[in-house]
């Protein structure tokens, strides 16, 4: 999911700083200067020692635009994340964050956490991915599931290519069904089994959740199973399609009246064009 569509500018960075000399202007230059900048691309390594941690940093603290970082390769590691954390949960418009394969402990997972507050608390992210960090135990996405579950504004989340099982995906699961934002969830290559699928399917099929994409590929998971949450989600996009049909249909026809048991609602026009609405209990 892109977040970026719209924006002004956009900025791709890689395998073009080659020493912590060109790093500050690297940093404080596109950054500092561009405040239409809504993209910054920083994968691969670039930000490579502590010393572009903080100098990523203190541009952070200065910019207001950006709304897409990403970090993908970079051996970041809890250390540097702790650095970057402080201009990262102040940020006004960070919306999607990269921190796929930066060798991430569950220190770093305690921090990504917060950057996910709880419903109303403030702003946060909407897209992350943690791809790849091998490093966060049980514990961790334990923590990481719970954050999710309570999370007003994350719809998507990436966590494919890390050792999870059968263990972690149930706690992903409970968070899932929690959750009332979160519509794409990878999980490919994370050891899955059967075990997990199944799972996931009691979840995607006795609770309404608003997850559109669970993609489940290189796992130990039968195609049958896969299929039938596959299925399942698919039902759920058709019927969600259907309701904004029909409420595009009443906004273009204000005659309509909608009955439930507890009230009418009656929608009145008059010529002049100005809208009435009545509510009377039944």
């Amino acid at each position: 999911m892109d977040y970026s569509k719209g924006m002004k500018s956009s900025t791709l960075v890689e395998d073009c700083c080659s020493s912590d000399q060109e790093a500050p202007r690297l940093c404080h230059g596109p950054m500092a200067l561009t405040p239409s900048l809504a993209q910054l691309n920083l994968n691969l390594g670039i930000v490579s020692n502590i010393n572009r941690v903080k100098q990523l940093a203190e541009a952070l603290k200065t910019n207001r635009s950006v709304q897409s970082l990403f970090l993908h390769g970079s051996p970041l590691t809890d250390a540097g994340l702790a650095l970057l954390n402080p201009a990262l949960s102040i940020h006004p418009s960070l919306v999607a964050l990269d921190l796929g394969d930066c060798m991430l402990g569950d220190e770093g997972i305690n921090l990504i956490c917060g950057l996910l507050p709880p419903d109303g608390a403030k702003s946060g992210l909407k897209e992350l991915t943690l791809s790849a960090n091998p490093g966060v135990t049980s514990k961790g996405w334990g923590r990481l599931a719970i954050a999710v579950a309570h999370s007003s504004q994350l719809r998507v989340l990436n966590l494919d290519y890390n050792p999870l099982g059968d263990q972690v995906a149930g706690m992903l699961a409970v968070a899932v069904a929690s959750s009332r934002t979160l519509e794409v969830l990878d999980l490919e290559g994370t050891g899955l089994t059967n075990q997990s699928a199944q799972t996931l399917l009691d979840m995607v099929e006795n609770y309404p959740t608003a997850l559109r994409t669970l993609i489940l590929a290189e796992n130990n998971i039968s195609p049958e199973l896969q299929q039938q949450i596959s299925d399942l989600l698919s039902e759920g996009e058709e019927e969600e399609e259907t309701e904004a049909r029909e409420v595009t249909a009443r906004e273009k026809n204000p005659w309509i009246c909608q009955n439930n048991s507890s009230s009418q609602m009656v929608l009145m026009t008059s010529g002049l064009g100005d809208s009435l609405l009545a509510e009377t209990e039944m």
